[in-house]
């Protein structure tokens, strides 16, 4: 729990360099955690899902940056995350896209995280 505090408290909104699958795939793996533990007190609570809402946008932009960064990571433009606007085979593309392996060295967008 404390990585994810130290990815979204670091990089908050930071849309420069790279990010490795590990780090794209644990920020979602805690959000969806996250998500499901606000659902359930919300219904526990009995609130229209505020709780739940307050969540989403609190991890709105973080979503935003990790997911450039790992566009970034594969030696794609964070432009390319607009693909998710269109339905069905955007969400599909950038899903990809996030399964794919970094680029190998240094891109236009920094030095290979992984270190190689």
């Amino acid at each position: 729990m404390n990585w994810f505090i130290d990815c979204v408290t670091k990089n908050y909104v930071n849309f420069n360099g790279r990010a490795r699958r590990k780090e794209y795939w644990m920020f979602v793996l805690f959000s969806v955690i996250l998500t499901t533990i606000a659902i359930f007190i919300d219904q526990m609570i009995g609130s229209p899902f505020a709780i739940t809402a307050i969540l989403t946008l609190a991890l709105l932009l973080p979503n935003l940056a990790v997911t450039v960064r790992r566009l970034h990571d594969i030696s794609k433009s964070g432009w390319w995350i607009l693909l998710q606007f269109i339905p069905y085979v955007g969400g599909i593309i950038i899903f990809v896209f996030c399964l794919l392996d970094s680029t190998p060295g240094s891109n236009q967008y920094g030095e290979n995280p992984k270190g190689l």
